[in-house]
């Protein structure tokens, strides 16, 4: 399985703190069943995260997992926000996008419910030739949730639910509800850290995921199909529409 959301590079923003944390995760993520992890860093205004340098932490981190003998490849991405996007170059997207394909970008909301400026966010990235992977919802639930990520698969984003938060509750009880309307497409750790917090692991969203009838003929599509062709920088579509 592909990891598409977690901070695993060490010493740039809330995430590992150090090259043992990176390599605890990805020793973690290895044992779980995920062969390959999107690092996502913020892209943020207050994390000092320089894009310039992400190839070579890459590099550094997949030396450091290959010497400790783990199997697992960390792959290029960013968590951007969408405060942030029309403020950074088509090539500085290119270079955070998942899997340094230059197609699909993990988009973070601003904190609180879903708005209009999100809506901007995604149009504005489609018609520079990108389209966006909403990241973690569970963190923006409101009344009107639902039909805002509808909305914006219409228009050609999909949806990355944090695995954890599946069989977490609260945030559970939105995220089947999310589930059930058909508007969770992926999943991602948003791991941070093998020393708090949640662990490089998918199945348990997997899990849950087979207990929701609209879901259980395309488990197969969210852990490999979808995440496969995200990294590759291919278009894909859902194979349910909400």
């Amino acid at each position: 399985m592909i990891d598409l959301h977690c901070h695993l590079l060490p010493g740039l923003d809330d995430g590992a703190v150090d090259l043992s944390d990176a390599v605890a995760m990805g020793v973690a993520g290895a044992a779980s069943g995920v062969s390959r992890i999107c690092a996502t860093p913020h892209i943020r205004h207050d994390h000092d995260v320089r894009i310039h340098e992400l190839g070579w932490r890459v590099a550094q981190v997949n030396h450091a997992l290959r010497a400790a003998g783990c199997p697992l490849e960390v792959l290029p991405g960013g968590e951007v926000a969408e405060t942030i996007v029309e403020h950074l170059s088509d090539e500085e997207l290119r270079t955070v996008s998942l899997g340094g394909a230059g197609h699909w970008i993990l988009l973070e909301p601003s904190p609180g419910p879903l708005s209009d400026d999100l809506d901007a966010a995604v149009r504005r990235l489609e018609r520079r030739g990108f389209r966006s992977l909403i990241a973690h919802p569970e963190r923006h639930l409101g009344h009107d949730m639902v039909q805002r990520l509808v909305t914006l698969v219409h228009d050609g984003a999909l949806v990355q639910v944090t695995a954890a938060t599946l069989a977490e509750h609260p945030a559970s009880i939105g995220m089947m509800i999310l589930a059930r309307a058909g508007v969770v497409h992926v999943l991602g750790s948003d791991a941070h850290s093998p020393r708090h917090g949640r662990p490089v692991d998918l199945g348990v969203g997997l899990d849950v995921l087979r207990s929701v009838e609209l879901m259980q003929p395309h488990l197969d599509w969210v852990a490999h199909t979808a995440p496969e062709a995200i990294v590759a920088g291919l278009d894909v579509q859902a194979p349910f529409t909400p």
